[in-house]
């Protein structure tokens, strides 16, 4: 057992002494202190953009109170720091408050949130109610306090009701005839995984009466936040054994009602994401950012470089009304934090970027001027504060860069070092949408850094450091909206992918080059469709703690796997192609494992092996054939055993070349010609060891067959040659797709021009374009074959101001949208 594993348990244990009965027993258990972590009217006729068909499906207004990441306080690291459930006492909330008011709360941090523990028994109803320990004049004199600072008081529930409180059968308040007794879930059930409740049957009415209570109890104290734990599927469970579902959408409906903010902890299931965004303003979508080292540190540099990708899976799930939490942002104080002085910067800055509630783990009364200068730094809480989450331009390096399209035509650009070595991390305009002059300004120093004509380049970013950028188009560029940005607005039915994406990929035509004149006769070679990805892969997302074993000598690929220990560590990978095996090692020491493809669960593998039955590497413990083609998502957890181990994934690229294997024989000179299975407009280019063939010299394309010079095959040496077919895909592999005539899709911008850019296919038909309200032209997207990228419609010359394009389906089975683009006044 591992320190951090027997420092949860002995906290959870500790903090379950004080528990009494009910639902104060769940408010007992700390915030995710788990063992470590072991998805008809033509508009033609009218000159403005008409109302979506009443069958489409529009999003709810988003709840006032969470339009912005909230900003403020929890109590949980310091309970896990001072090892002390009880630090939460009515001296420490009253100072932490008066810090709070003090240091940072002109910046915008005002809640005071406390978590677990608060609570140690329940009122004549089976309401949780304070400790009277700890709020000895009462817990309301702390609240009343907190608001007269100007701030908002939060607390902490967990799903389900306590055998205690099952059997006393506490009459429900406000609701004649109904009992605490009622309401629990036959035959029993466990409701959390602490297994410190049982599950609530909501399908009794008394059940949603009884939150309602608890939710008008916590109204009349003035509390505006509840941390809801242990929610599932996540934290730690996620084949559906615990559901707490029901749970969520009940509180949701209680606290909806009384404006209180409703927080998701931890670890959410991004598989249910859609829930999550249904019900709540915030999910914590990892693991406790703590380190669990009492006394030590409040963190560590390994939990927050965790984040990045789950920040990459998560970004574009938040908005306003609900929020990606990435727990608390422990940067306040240098003797305390466990992260050196670029590492809090760092941390801070993903936090801003991300549009991560903003919550501080410090002890208040003690923040260092750096971690004050970190937390209140106008511009940096501006970037927050606009809500707009950034994305990667690829996980796949230590030297990242990510982004987010702001609503004033601005970019937010943050250079991330998280290598071992100091090192230039470089933006390129084109990768972030961009075509022209930006002009640069550093949030973190607050200075302009001049106009840089194609990409700007953070020079030796420390080790673990960042720079955080404002970059702002120029006259003349083109900026390039993808369908997923924030600012693309969406009225009607739509879906994002849904199978109707086509992928960017490299299709391998494998040729065998000899001659046989010499002896060296060409036999046919093995298709290359299938490509293995190793267990070091940048593009593999581990979830929980993982560590690599390498130099091992037990026949794994590439020598080396990675393995996990603790119940509920993961690892995701995002591929395209038609299959995917899951290779790993079956041995005694390991145990069985839940297998999720695209956000559905597939079933439980066991790699394990009977006792004294020897070990086997590169095992195929699980595979999937025969998918569509395109974009996939493959999560692997663990549930049982001593080990989870990946060793590698094999991916079964899609059949694009017929045949994909070809033979050449310099003695028998022919040009080499293959049937591409799209059409022959999506294919970009050919290449061999990265250096391009030269199109009507090397190769030839009509229609769907490609053609490879015998010229260009003869100046190979013998062997087995490898040429990659590029086929274009949808930008960011990805579109948004409606079926409901009458939806709409938009974008408000400030520019000159700009065009619509999208697929066309066979299975559509006509859209119908809107340019500042007026129809300016009805577009047919028919094709015979799927095409990408397509300049739908264009529009140059407007006057410089703000506009807005909207574009309404008319016809056809879908229509699908990729890209807005659009020019800033030219010079």
């Amino acid at each position: 057992m591992t320190r951090q594993t027997r420092a949860r348990r002995g906290l959870a244990a500790l903090l379950a002494t004080i528990a009494a009965v009910g639902m104060a027993a769940a408010a007992a258990v700390p915030a995710g202190a788990t063992p470590t972590p072991t998805a008809t009217a033509s508009p033609a006729a009218s000159a403005t953009p008409p109302t979506p068909a009443a069958a489409a499906t529009t999003a709810a207004a988003p709840d006032a109170w969470a339009a912005k990441p909230y900003m403020g306080w929890s109590s949980y690291s310091m309970q896990v720091y001072s090892g002390n459930p009880k630090w939460i006492t009515a001296d420490q909330l009253l100072a932490q408050s008066d810090a709070m008011h003090a240091k940072l709360q002109k910046a915008g941090y005002d809640y005071i949130n406390v978590d677990s523990g608060w609570t140690d028994h329940v009122d004549g109803n089976g309401r949780p109610a304070p400790s009277a320990e700890l709020y000895p004049q009462g817990l309301q004199k702390v609240i009343d306090h907190v608001h007269a600072n100007g701030q908002k008081f939060g607390l902490y529930l967990i799903p389900g009701i306590s055998p205690a409180v099952y059997e006393k059968a506490y009459p429900i308040a406000n609701a004649p005839g109904c009992t605490t007794h009622d309401i629990v879930k036959q035959p029993l059930q466990q409701a959390d995984y602490w297994k410190i409740g049982y599950r609530i049957d909501f399908g009794n009415p008394c059940a949603q009466k009884y939150v309602d209570s608890v939710v008008d109890q916590l109204a009349a104290w003035g509390v505006n936040f509840l941390k809801f734990d242990s929610v599932t599927p996540g934290s730690g469970v996620s084949d559906l054994s615990l559901d707490a579902r029901d749970d969520v959408a009940a509180w949701s409906k209680a606290l909806k009602s009384k404006g209180i903010w409703f927080e998701l902890s931890w670890a959410l299931d991004i598989d249910y994401a859609d829930t999550w965004k249904q019900y709540a303003n915030g999910w914590r979508v990892e693991w406790d950012v703590e380190c669990y080292c009492a006394g030590v540190a409040l963190t560590q540099w390994d939990n927050i470089a965790r984040l990045f990708p789950r920040a990459a899976d998560w970004w574009r799930h938040a908005g306003p009304g609900g929020w990606n939490d990435f727990d608390s942002l422990d940067v306040g104080n240098g003797t305390m934090d466990g992260l050196t002085r670029d590492e809090r910067r760092t941390a801070t800055t993903l936090w801003a970027i991300s549009a991560a509630p903003m919550y501080v783990g410090n002890d208040l009364t003690k923040l260092d001027a750096y971690g004050i200068d970190l937390l209140t730094n106008r511009e940096v809480v501006a970037v927050n504060q606009a809500g707009t989450p950034a994305q990667p331009v690829s996980t796949a390096t230590d030297k990242q860069v990510w982004y987010a399209p702001n609503a004033d035509g601005s970019f937010t650009v943050a250079l991330f070092n998280l290598g071992r070595t100091d090192a230039d991390v470089t933006a390129k305009w084109s990768d972030i949408g961009l075509k022209g002059a930006a002009s640069v300004r550093d949030l973190w120093a607050g200075t302009d850094l001049g106009t840089f004509a194609s990409s700007f380049t953070g020079s030796t970013i420390p080790i673990h450091g960042v720079r955080l950028l404002k970059v702002t188009p120029q006259k003349g560029t083109t900026v390039s909206l993808n369908d997923d940005a924030q600012r693309v607005q969406y009225e009607g039915a739509w879906t994002r992918n849904d199978g109707r994406e086509v992928a960017a990929t490299t299709q391998p035509l494998q040729v065998a080059v000899g001659d046989s004149s010499a002896g060296a006769v060409p036999a046919p070679p093995a298709s290359g469709r299938i490509v293995a990805v190793n267990d070091d892969d940048p593009g593999i997302a581990y979830s929980g703690s993982w560590g690599q074993s390498g130099s091992r000598g037990l026949g794994d690929y590439k020598d080396d796997v990675h393995y996990a220990e603790a119940d509920g560590a993961s690892f995701q990978y995002t591929f395209t192609g038609t299959g995917i095996d899951y290779v790993t090692e079956l041995d005694t020491s390991q145990g069985d494992v839940d297998v999720y493809l695209d956000g559905v669960f597939q079933k439980t593998v066991s790699t394990g092996r009977d006792a004294g039955q020897p070990r086997q590497s590169q095992q195929v413990a699980w595979s999937a054939t025969g998918l569509p083609d395109g974009s996939h998502t493959l999560r692997v957890v663990k549930k049982s055993g001593g080990f989870m181990l990946l060793d590698k994934l094999d991916v079964t690229l899609s059949s694009l070349l017929d045949p994909d294997t070809a033979v050449f024989d310099k003695a028998k000179p022919a040009d080499v010609s293959v049937t591409l299975r799209r059409d022959g407009g999506e294919l970009a280019g050919i290449s061999r060891d990265g250096a391009d063939l030269t199109e009507g010299t090397d190769y030839t394309v009509s229609g769907t067959t490609a053609t490879i010079r015998s010229a260009y095959l003869a100046g190979l040496p013998d062997g087995t040659a490898s040429l990659g077919f590029r086929f274009r895909g949808d930008a960011h592999d990805d579109v948004h797709a409606t079926t409901a005539d009458g939806a709409t899709v938009s974008l408000s911008f400030r520019g000159t021009g700009v065009a619509w850019i999208g697929a066309t296919a066979p299975d559509q038909g006509t859209a119908a374009v809107y340019v500042d309200g007026k129809l300016v032209r009805t577009v047919d997207t028919h094709s015979d074959a799927r095409r990408t990228g397509r300049t739908l419609f264009s529009v140059d010359g407007l006057r410089d101001g703000d506009h807005r394009i909207t574009v309404t389906k008319v016809s056809g089975d879908v229509l699908r949208t990729d890209l807005f683009r659009y020019t800033v006044k030219k010079k």
